[in-house]
């Protein structure tokens, strides 16, 4: 049997094992997997309005805040509700503004270039006296970066730090290491920041720089990465893969290691992604690394969409892509308080009544990290539930010059579906419509057919949660032309 490769919507179309589409697909170990399902955290609200930005941040001594940013407010999850941390009369922020969130030491900082840079310890947020407002802020060394800033002037290709080991001074000054500066040997503002080991990362959207500390007076030393047109296209459309970062550029997936950016998805689905997303949104697109699986999860707007409505996921160690669309806000890796036999109740009054979710998950452990969204009624979800459905088209099996009589169709499972169902399809001729043919329940893994063709291929639909490794197609050559 052939191995499936994944989802490859613009590669050779008769590459074998390969996926044309997919729906609610991903890849898993070996093979692909039906996409998880939202689940509700027990005892946690909705926010009170859409979630634009949120992260998980840990103290020196480890404790951690979640939270979550609205256009006008900054709220803090503790002891199952939201509570507003925002300064006294809130934010004016924007419908289109998302906050960047870091940690420095125990001070979180927050920023939506409207406002001045945020500061908590614990507690409600205020504002940094004489700190700038920016778009993006990092936490680097002993410095919080922050990048595209106001300091009372607009500088969008700008960068200011704050004193070495010192959040709270931002006059600049050689003694105490607060610098700024610009970066204008490209066009355009930055867009997007973070740090890599050492090393501060600035993007803007069709070109990266790389920042080295270098000390008083420069501080810090900014050189253009070569690679010819690689950028990040938003604030949030990156990942740190833990010493690369994994990000969306204007026509490509790229990594970056401090070195050259290297294109990822060319033969794969680039072509595919440039005609299926919305290219005056994708500054909104959001990448996230699910550790725990390898999996990044990018979040984009479809065509006719201006709100993340879709999404892709790539799997690090294989290089496999899948399909997982959903509709969110923002995404963060949910820290769980964990569950216990008193404490199911808080899920549900019965065994039959709780998640679909195996209990071997994260969700269940305390402290155990999950991928989450706020989905549209602003409510964190994590993505651990068990695939309610998922789907895939196989690529093309054919022959030019001869006529095949498609047999049957096998799969072969890691972890057999509720049920599964083949849809049959075939041309006559190579780039032509396909005509859907004979279809029906799969049984005992394969699913036979007698169907006459020069051109073959298959949809397959799954109910309920799915592994599928392999497949095969069993046809004979009925004459030549």
């Amino acid at each position: 049997m052939i191995p499936i490769i994944g989802f490859a919507p613009d590669a050779e179309q008769t590459t074998p094992g390969l996926l044309s589409d997919c729906t609610n697909l991903i890849p898993a170990l070996v093979g692909m997997k039906g996409g998880p399902s939202e689940v509700a955290p027990a005892g946690v609200p909705a926010l009170a309005a859409a979630s634009q930005g949120a992260a998980v941040v840990s103290r020196l001594d480890n404790t951690r805040r979640i939270l979550s940013g609205t256009q006008t407010a900054i709220y803090e999850l503790l002891a199952g509700a939201w509570v507003n941390q925002s300064m006294g009369g809130g934010y004016t922020g924007g419908a289109e503004s998302r906050w960047s969130i870091t940690q420095f030491g125990d001070a979180t900082l927050m920023a939506n270039r409207t406002d001045t840079i945020q500061r908590s310890t614990s507690g409600a947020f205020a504002d940094i006296s004489g700190a700038p407002k920016a778009e993006v802020v990092f936490s680097v060394g002993a410095f919080v970066m922050a990048l595209n800033v106001n300091d009372g002037a607009e500088k969008p290709d700008g960068w200011h730090c704050c004193a070495a080991f010192d959040d709270t001074d931002w006059t600049e000054s050689v003694t105490t290491q607060s610098a700024s500066g610009r970066l204008v040997s490209t066009p355009g503002p930055l867009t997007a920041g973070g740090r890599l080991g050492e090393y501060a990362v600035a993007y803007k959207s069709r070109s990266i720089y790389l920042g080295q500390y270098v000390g008083a007076p420069v501080v810090w030393d900014w050189t253009q990465a070569p690679g010819g047109d690689a950028g990040c296209v938003g604030k949030s459309a990156w990942c740190d893969l833990g010493g690369v970062h994994f990000f969306v550029g204007e026509d490509n997936f790229w990594l970056y290691d401090g070195s050259r950016p290297t294109p990822i998805a060319d033969g794969t689905l680039r072509k595919w992604f440039l005609a299926n997303s919305n290219p005056s949104a994708k500054y909104k697109i959001i990448c996230t690394f699910d550790r725990s699986t390898n999996l990044v999860w990018i979040f984009y707007p479809s065509p006719d969409s201006s709100e993340l409505d879709s999404a892709l996921v790539y799997d690090v160690l294989s290089k496999r892509w899948g399909r997982a669309d959903r509709e969110i806000e923002s995404a963060i890796e949910y820290v769980s308080p964990g569950a216990t036999y008193d404490t199911l109740d808080d899920y549900s009054a019965t065994m039959d009544g709780l998640p679909d979710i195996g209990f071997d998950s994260q969700f269940w452990l305390s402290g155990g990290r999950s991928l989450s969204v706020f989905d549209t009624s602003h409510q964190l979800k994590s993505l651990t539930g068990d695939s309610v459905s998922s789907g895939f088209v196989t690529g093309e099996v054919g022959d030019d010059d001869a006529v095949l009589l498609l047999q049957g169709i096998r799969l072969r499972f890691a972890k057999a579906p509720t049920s599964a169902t083949i849809q049959t399809q075939s041309s006559m001729n190579s780039g032509t419509p396909y005509m859907d043919g004979p279809s029906g329940a799969m049984n005992d893994g394969k699913f036979d057919v007698l169907l006459s063709a020069r051109w073959h291929r298959a949809a397959a639909d799954f109910v309920g949660p799915v592994t599928v490794t392999h497949m095969k197609a069993t046809y004979t050559k009925e004459g030549m032309r």
